[in-house]
């Protein structure tokens, strides 16, 4: 498999003058989905975790419900990219093969295998009640992810997603040059660890858009918490899904956007 990161020569300029040296950048491979011997989607993506990226993808395309529903996955390296080859499991396959008889093509990268605005606009699965955050565990979370994003520590090139447990901490990091395909990662490592997403947090060094609220309700998360903004119909989808939506989270703070229950309760007393 090509290595995650490449040293390229460059030439930096600055006031004092120029310099010749190295610079670590992420490698961008094309990454094929087949089912059943049919081709689903191609996306552009960091070659690491692509067993992760396998089964995530399938699980928040709703491809599959399971990991289980995956009977074998091959990952065959070619000359143009690398193909995740994988055959499911019955009902499954069948499922797919007719949503795939109304398909013209994939469509890009947050949203893929789709042709019409009623699947664009799919209503995300309800995420139920349960586990409460307190403040302090959302900073502590934030706090974690920097150190272990090695591959953008070499690069500052690559977005991150991770999942934070109280009473375990990070469980599970995921990084790639797509925020859509670094959730799928993470989705596809939690569900490989048979991990119960609805007792912790997703945490995204990206913005929220609409897609990544989508996956992360497939996951079963309650909290997504990101450094950025979110925008306005990832904020609509995520009140809808029940999902508790934190945003603009640096190291002075974070505002909440949606469901202020789940946040200690003198927090959540301004935003009511």
């Amino acid at each position: 498999m090509p290595h995650p990161t490449r040293k390229v020569s460059r030439v930096a300029w600055c006031r004092d003058g120029v310099a010749n040296g190295e610079r670590a950048i992420p490698e961008e491979t094309a990454i094929a989905f087949t089912y059943n011997g049919g081709s689903y989607a191609v996306m552009m993506a960091t070659p690491l975790d692509l067993e992760d990226f396998a089964v995530g993808f399938s699980l928040t395309e709703r491809i599959i419900s399971s990991s289980d529903d995956i009977t074998t996955l091959e990952i065959i390296e070619t000359a143009p990219g690398i193909e995740l080859r994988m055959w499911l499991r019955e009902p499954h396959a069948t499922t797919l093969q007719e949503r795939r008889r109304y398909l013209a093509g994939p469509t890009g990268c947050g949203l893929c295998g789709i042709e019409t605005l009623d699947e664009a606009m799919r209503v995300p699965p309800a995420v139920p009640d349960g586990q409460a955050f307190a403040p302090a565990e959302i900073m502590r979370a934030l706090e974690c992810v920097a150190p272990l994003q090695r591959i953008n520590r070499d690069t500052r090139a690559v977005h991150a997603a991770a999942f934070w447990e109280p009473g375990r901490g990070m469980v599970a990091l995921r990084e790639d040059v797509g925020r859509h395909n670094a959730l799928d990662k993470l989705g596809g490592a939690l569900a490989y660890d048979h991990v119960a997403a609805r007792t912790g947090m997703v945490l995204l060094t990206s913005r929220v858009s609409v897609e990544m609220v989508q996956k992360a309700a497939v996951i079963g998360a309650p909290l997504i918490v990101a450094v950025s903004a979110p925008t306005a119909l990832a904020v609509r989808t995520a009140a809808a899904a029940g999902i508790t939506l934190v945003a603009v989270a640096r190291g002075d703070g974070f505002e909440i956007f949606t469901h202020a229950h789940r946040i200690a309760a003198e927090v959540a007393a301004h935003v009511a």
